[in-house]
Order: structure tokens, then sequence, then C-alpha cells
């Protein structure tokens, strides 16, 4: 059996797609061989929280804590201070952008690679004492947030431990990345911060083929893609379809994944097709941005669309299984082409016909058409997106709205657990 130390900051009670891929790995390690003790915050602060997934730890697995000093937790006490005082015209709204601005160019440039850099330090002294007192074969960080990474790096240098740096997201290419107003200072460090993670591993996995072939150019150390999946927690559970054409947004939506052409598509089905306007029926579970809102009213399809709010993880599952269709959306830009949302494994494992919307040769194309589980456009191809609709709302109104999808067991929570336990084995020899 081998033991392997994960370092992880999303644990639960967090909710959200962050929390999962460790999660379920440590879930099911022990199958294969691996014996996982988990290191987290012993005082994080999560912006979302799901009680659901404790009951998903496997009783006895060990974890360790130790404090983090939470600078979040400042920024949100200001954060509510600010709307107290604009509430009571204290500040406007210029002089409030001014201080969020502010806040972005600090967290950007004095906390690098990310806010929660000042765990650093003492996670690496507390884990050297533990991994001197403890048999330890590999050590696991996984990021975001990348700072945990910094931790594996000073393991490995000190104590030459066996460590995989394990990328949920890219790093500097990552979509968001230019918006931390970062000087060509703090750049540079991000950017050297990345390089020395990166050759410092003995191994780097990473959830897309795009974000290996990003850090080929970086390094030549091994690069594994092993993907977020899916579990199989509802195959003895028999749901009841919607009687709607509903088509199922799962997660947050926010401004900068409006699909506008989308809301436009549907808008001039209805203006033409009476029956489709009274059967569609628009689900969002999650966040939607005023933006998107604001779009949807502007097509007229505010009696179509129905805002769930944040759902749990296994009412989320509960929503996709009785939708018609399922929508997925990730934003028109070359820097997200490496993102998979962790919700399209779980789309997979609904088998409900999908319709993905995201830029020009992105990863999440590939799957979808492997799997043959819907069908992905990028935001040119108006007609075709217009024509699958319609094709899927024939087969509504026929009775027989399904998907013959294949090869979507490989995407399984256990048998991604199987491959990362390979691998864990062949670093630690």
């Amino acid at each position: 059996m081998k033991r392997a130390l994960i370092v992880t900051y999303y644990w639960p009670p967090a909710g959200g797609p962050g929390v999962q891929r460790w999660l379920k790995f440590v879930k099911y390690f022990k199958e294969f061989g691996v014996s996982p003790i988990v290191y987290i915050p012993e005082n994080p602060n999560y912006p979302l929280v799901d009680e659901n997934f404790s009951a998903e730890i496997p009783s006895g697995v060990e974890i360790i804590k130790h404090p983090i000093k939470e600078p979040y937790r400042f920024a949100k006490f200001f954060s509510k201070r600010k709307t107290k005082q604009m509430s009571s015209g204290i500040i406007s709204k210029k002089n409030s952008s001014a201080i969020e601005k502010l806040m972005l160019y600090v967290r950007g440039n004095f906390f690098i690679p990310d806010a929660r850099v000042g765990w650093v330090k003492p996670s690496v002294k507390y884990l050297s004492e533990y991994i001197e007192n403890n048999t330890i074969d590999v050590v696991i960080t996984t990021g975001p947030p990348h700072s945990l990474h910094l931790i594996g790096m000073q393991l490995k240098n000190e104590l030459n431990v066996k460590w995989i740096a394990d990328f949920r997201d890219p790093w500097t290419t990552i979509h968001y990345h230019k918006s931390l107003r970062l000087n060509k200072t703090s750049e540079e460090k991000h950017k050297a911060l990345e390089a020395a993670v990166l050759n410092t591993a003995d191994v780097v996995t990473v959830t897309s083929p795009t974000t290996k072939k990003e850090f080929e150019e970086i390094t030549n150390k091994p690069i594994k893609v092993i993907t977020n999946g899916y579990d199989n927690i509802t195959k003895e559970v028999n749901y009841n379809r919607d009687l709607k054409f509903s088509i199922s947004h799962i997660g947050s939506l926010l401004s900068e994944r409006n699909p506008k052409n989308l809301w436009y598509i549907l808008a001039e089905i209805c203006k033409k097709n009476i029956s489709f306007k009274k059967d569609l029926e628009l689900k969002f579970a999650g966040a939607v941005s005023d933006e998107v809102k604001e779009s949807l009213s502007e097509f007229n399809l505010d009696e179509n669309s129905n805002f769930l709010g944040y759902v749990s993880h296994s009412e989320a599952l509960k929503l996709q299984n009785e939708s018609q269709v399922l929508l997925l959306v990730e934003i028109n830009s070359a820097e997200t082409r490496a993102i998979i949302p962790g919700k399209l494994f779980e789309y997979l494992a609904a088998k409900r016909p999908i319709i993905a919307l995201g830029p020009n040769k992105s990863d999440i194309e590939a799957i979808v058409d492997e799997t043959k589980s819907g069908r992905f456009f990028d935001y040119s191809e108006d007609e075709e997106l217009k024509n699958e609709i319609l094709r899927l709302y024939d087969q509504y109104k026929a009775g027989n709205l399904k998907v013959a999808s294949e090869g979507v067991d490989k995407f399984s929570r256990k048998q991604l657990t199987k491959k990362m336990s390979a691998l864990i084995k062949d670093v630690s020899l």
C-alpha cells in the first residue's frame, strides 16, 4: 500500500467543482492500493458550502490540518463595509469601482501566486516534521490555489520527496489571469514560479490536452492528462423526465459566459413556432448574472426562464437526469480552450443530449464528439446550432428524445482513480 500525502485547499464542507476531484480520488484510492493522507487548512474561507460532500469522505482516512491566515476574510469585511457605505450614499459607484480595482491590483501584485501564499511557509514547516515522523511515498499538491505547489516544491527541494503537481486549471494562461492587473515584475514572477514548479515536480498531471501542450513548452518533465469525471452514484435511481422541452444549465452563468447568440436563436424559433414557445423551459441552477437575465428579458424569454439558484450537488444530479437537453457554455476566448468544466462529465453520466458552446478548438469538443453525447458549436455556427435545437425538439415532440452515447465509462471516477493510482505507484518506485 503506497502512502500519498495530498495537499489541497478545497475539502468538504466546501462546495463547487474544486473539491470534487481529490475527494473522489480519496474515495476510491484504497481499492487500488493507495492509502491517502489529506492535508487541509484548519480554518478555510470557502465561498460555497455543500455539507453533502462530507458523507463521501471514507471512514478511517487520515486528515491533518494547520491554520491559515485568510486575507479574503478582510476583503469580505471590507466589501460588506463598502456596500453599507454605498447604500448610505457615502461613496459613489465611481469610487466603488476604483476601490475594487485597487483591491484587484493588491491581490495580483502583493499575493503571488495567490492570496493563500501565506500558508506556504507554516505548511512546509508542519509537513516537514510530519514526513520525518511518518512514512510517505509521494506528496501530491493540487491547484488552484497554485501557491500549494510552492509547498510541494519546497518539500521536494528540502527532503527530496517524490512529488506530483496536479493542475485542475492552468496557471498563467487561465482566462482571468489577464484581469489581475499585474505589473511587469509580478507577471515575470508568476511565470518564473510556474516554470520552477513544472521543472521541479517528478510528474505533472493536468485535466486537459491543451494544458499539457502549453506546459510542454515550459518543461521536459512527464505530463499526464487525467481528466475530471463523474461518479456512479445515480445508477440505481429512476428519474421522471421533464414534461417541458427543458434546456438546463447547471452551474454559474456569469456575464462573460452570456451566449447571446443562443438566446437570439431561441427567440427566433419562439416567434415562428407557438408550440415551441409554449414547450420551452430554460432551467438555470447556480448563480446567474444580472446581465444574463437582462439578455433573456431582451429576447422575450422571461416566461421561459426558471432560475433555481444554488442547489446541492445531489439536487444538481437530479436536475441533469430529469432534463430533456443539457447546456454547457464556455467563454468564447482562446484562453478557455483548455477548460473542461467538471459538469461535462456528469452530463455524460446523465445520458441526456448535450448542446455545448465554446471557443474554436476547445477540448470540450473532442470529448463530446468522442462519446457521441451531443453537439459542440463555436460561436460562429448559428445556423448549425439552430438546426440542432429544432432536431432535438422534433424528437421531443415525437417522444423519443435520447442520446446513444458510448465510451463514457472511462470518465467514471473509479476508472480515473485507477489511472491516478498507477501513476502514484510508478512515481513511488
